[in-house]
């Protein structure tokens, strides 16, 4: 049995307001990234966790202390999510992070089928993070 844990993206789940849907009807499927393990190799999800957000300089550092989430449930693999692999700029930071912290903890990059190209799925997302919205100082200083 694979015991399983997915990364996903703070700023997708959080801020985007994605339910990692995709990345679990896939995982279900054994398609996208799920399609590496063997037919007859039953799948565990232990659990999800988000990234602690955009870092700073001590970004891995905040990685590793919440990835201990997933790895203190023993589990095989840690997938990161589509948005992860896509959108984030660190990603490859974190892969090394996570490697060097957890030897035999598999990290693959990737979860879902991708149904877009990724020059595709960067605009959308873009246009999502940038379409006009109220703020809290918008509230306050009493703008419509």
């Amino acid at each position: 049995m694979a015991r399983i844990g997915i990364l996903t993206c703070s700023n997708a789940t959080q801020e985007l307001g994605c339910s990692s849907a995709s990345c679990l009807a896939d995982f279900r499927k054994r398609k996208g990234a799920f399609e590496a393990y063997a037919p007859e190799e039953p799948l565990d999800l232990v659990g999800m966790i988000n990234c602690p957000g955009c870092p700073t300089v001590i970004g891995p550092e905040k990685l590793l202390q919440r990835i201990r989430a997933l790895t203190d449930f023993r589990v095989d693999a840690i997938h990161f999510t589509y948005c992860v692999k896509t959108l984030c700029p660190f990603k490859e930071k974190y892969r090394k992070a996570l490697q060097e912290a957890f030897p035999k903890i598999k990290i693959v990059i990737g979860t879902h089928r991708e149904n877009v190209t990724e020059e595709e799925f960067h605009d959308r997302v873009k246009k999502l993070f940038c379409q006009p919205r109220k703020s809290m100082v918008d509230v306050i200083l009493n703008k419509d």
